[in-house]
């Protein structure tokens, strides 16, 4: 049997709203709901099964910013649900998984920290994703604000074997922008590490969804993250659950 290309709508969290930023500029907000509940009763309502969210002002902080909103979300929706943003110790992720989170999206800690994610991979299995921010193939962390100098697929590769349920792989130079995913550099990540990896960044239409599944190489892209294009109406949610769900 086939296992479903994911899709993983999302929900990011700017001061208590729903908003979407482009190319991960805090100033570059637009708002698309007030009451990101809502959204997420929507998204359902849709069609979709699964939730990606994202704590914006904890991503720049360091720290749980939008946790209100996210027990909210927790609360109107009983789909799996992934969050990102601000999460760096065990005890934090801990206390989200309680919560009923079904899985914590570690960044910046992926690269200041990499034994907290091996440490919480293997405590929490299954309920640890990576993500891996890259502007032009470099990773960017602290919410995007800084470059490194280590490569993605580097760092994508240090996690093998460990337990990550996932790698959610972010181009975000495409970001909010709805130039179209980058299918070429998500394959190369999907074909460097056997654990699932997940597109964001860009998606711009139902037919990246097909680019997406049919991208060369041994290993299949594992899903994407729908955006901007979802909230501009640019996706029609049936007809992207229909693509996902084509062999």
């Amino acid at each position: 049997m086939t296992k479903t290309f994911e899709l993983w709508p999302a929900i990011d969290l700017k001061d208590g709203n729903c908003v979407r930023l482009l190319r991960g500029e805090m100033d570059q907000a637009t708002t698309f709901n007030p009451d990101p509940a809502d959204q997420a009763a929507r998204f359902k309502a849709m069609g979709f099964d699964r939730l990606h969210v994202v704590d914006l002002n904890g991503a720049f902080a360091g720290d749980s910013a939008n946790g209100d909103a996210v027990r909210a979300i927790l609360s109107a929706v009983d789909v799996p649900v992934q969050l990102g943003g601000g999460i760096r110790t065990l005890a934090q992720i801990e206390a989200w998984l309680d919560a009923g989170l079904s899985r914590v999206i570690l960044g910046t800690a992926a690269l200041r920290d990499p034994e907290l994610v091996k440490k919480a991979a293997i405590t929490f299995e299954n309920q640890i994703v990576v993500g891996i921010d890259a502007r032009d193939g470099r990773v960017a962390v602290e919410g995007w604000a800084e470059t490194s100098d280590m490569e993605a697929v580097e760092l994508a590769q240090q996690f093998e074997g460990c337990g990550v349920a996932a790698l959610v792989v972010t181009d975000i130079s495409r970001d909010g922008m709805k130039s179209g995913i980058n299918v070429d550099f998500t394959a190369k990540m999907a074909n460097a590490v056997s654990i699932p990896v997940i597109a964001s960044g860009g998606l711009a239409s139902v037919k990246d969804i097909t680019d997406l599944k049919s991208a060369e190489g041994e290993r299949a892209v594992a899903g994407t993250i729908l955006g901007r294009a979802l909230y501009d109406g640019d996706i029609d949610p049936a007809e992207a659950i229909q693509a996902a769900g084509k062999n």
